[in-house]
């Protein structure tokens, strides 16, 4: 759901930026979003029906300027992954919200649609914090 919400809301704000998701373990490869992800995004004009699953590679330290995690167990993962001369800020979705640094979106997996709903939430408030942050480091690159 992340990837969709930033990119169209990227595309809203007419700010060009590389934009993947990736997870950390291989399980669900080349898999579609839950239905019910989809379905969340969809209700919030959000097609997220052609992402497919992938694992995070050595290439994406490098490719993009930050690699956001939605939970601590995953940032983790990905830092166990980083190769030394890595690029990529690391750090966790909620970090840019004011008041939420550290918290985690909770994981909807084992919830019902209230569950996708509330990720939902958090994803679209961390997707305005990141954004506004992107773009703010893009003016000060880019006069």
């Amino acid at each position: 759901m992340a990837e969709g919400a930033f990119r169209q809301r990227a595309r809203e704000q007419d700010f060009a930026c590389p934009v993947d998701s990736a997870g950390t373990a291989s399980y669900h490869l080349g898999s579609p979003p839950d239905p019910r992800a989809i379905a969340v995004a969809a209700r919030h004009g959000v097609d997220i029906a052609g992402q497919a699953a992938r694992q995070i590679e050595r290439d994406d330290f490098y490719r993009f300027d930050h690699i956001v995690a939605l939970d601590r167990a995953n940032l983790e993962g990905v830092r166990a992954r980083a190769p030394r001369d890595a690029t990529a800020r690391l750090a966790m979705l909620m970090d840019a919200v004011e008041g939420r640094r550290g918290q985690a979106v909770a994981d909807p997996y084992y919830g019902d649609e209230a569950a996708f709903l509330a990720a939902w939430e958090d994803i679209r408030l961390g997707v305005e914090a990141w954004l506004a942050r992107m773009m703010h480091e893009a003016a000060r690159i880019d006069p």
